[in-house]
């Protein structure tokens, strides 16, 4: 399946971007890599950039007839986790890098992904959400529960916990991984760190490009939108996504100024 993608990050209003982001490719497989480094402990960008790394590099060392869905994305996140562990061995366990993280591998027209924390996985179709990954946090639970509404997420005072998160202890953090799902041409996959999702609502990800914008465009302009409504206090905001074509785009399309490993 033909195919193009595109990535973005901004730092809002922080002093130091502690996204991470990746498109890497191997043969006709993709991998969309987003992971977010936790504010709140030493060294979250670093935590965020050895995750993505790790990341890659599984991928990469892979041959294409094993690299196949959920038992490679289950592997990969946690290998990264035990690299960004090692790196925090010599510290304090308060004082360790940690990082959040979503992945999403595509081979062969067909699409697999994985999280751990609040960092998410979007598949957009006909301008509606198909599905999205589910947040390992208290809110996610209340919102599930249906005990809050999505307006209410955003100001909540729990907000910001995270249940599982790569790095910290060196025990494997509980990862959620999807099955294979085939992809329709048009399907658009996004993947995000939360200071997007947590500026622009799930109606407004839903619609995805309109006819004719280009699809770095329109993630240039969705976390835009996203930095401008969470100001004054708007969190880093980083975005892949990956586009399905059909068949009479031109072969190995991408948008320009992708960024392919």
């Amino acid at each position: 399946m033909r195919f193009e993608t595109a990535e973005v990050s901004l730092l809002g209003d922080r002093e130091e971007n502690q996204d991470r982001a990746a498109i890497c490719r191997q043969g006709d497989g993709v991998l969309l890599v987003v992971a977010d480094g936790m504010g709140g402990h030493s060294d979250g960008a670093l935590a965020a950039e050895i995750a993505v790394d790790a990341l890659c590099r599984s991928f990469s060392r892979e041959s294409p007839e094993k690299t196949r869905g959920p038992e490679f994305l289950r592997t990969a996140i946690e290998a990264a986790h035990d690299a960004v562990v090692a790196v925090g061995e010599k510290v304090g366990i308060g004082r360790r890098p940690r990082a959040t993280c979503a992945v999403c591998m595509v081979r062969d027209g067909v699409a697999s992904w994985a999280h751990v924390g609040d960092s998410r996985v979007y598949l957009l179709r006909a301008g509606g959400v198909v599905t999205r990954t589910r947040d390992h946090t208290p809110i996610e639970n209340l919102l599930q529960d249906g005990l809050i509404s999505e307006n209410e997420v955003a100001g909540h005072p729990m907000r910001h916990y995270v249940e599982y998160c790569l790095g910290g202890i060196a025990e494997h953090p509980h990862i959620s991984v999807s099955a294979p799902l085939p992809l329709e041409p048009g399907d658009l996959l996004m993947v995000c760190s939360d200071g997007l999702w947590s500026g622009v609502p799930d109606e407004e990800i839903a619609t995805g490009p309109e006819d004719g914008l280009a699809l770095e465009d329109w993630l240039a302009e969705i976390a835009g939108r996203a930095i401008r409504l969470g100001a004054p206090y708007s969190d880093n905001t980083t975005a892949v996504a990956y586009r399905a074509l059909a068949d009479q785009s031109p072969p190995g399309h991408s948008a320009p100024g992708d960024k392919n490993s």
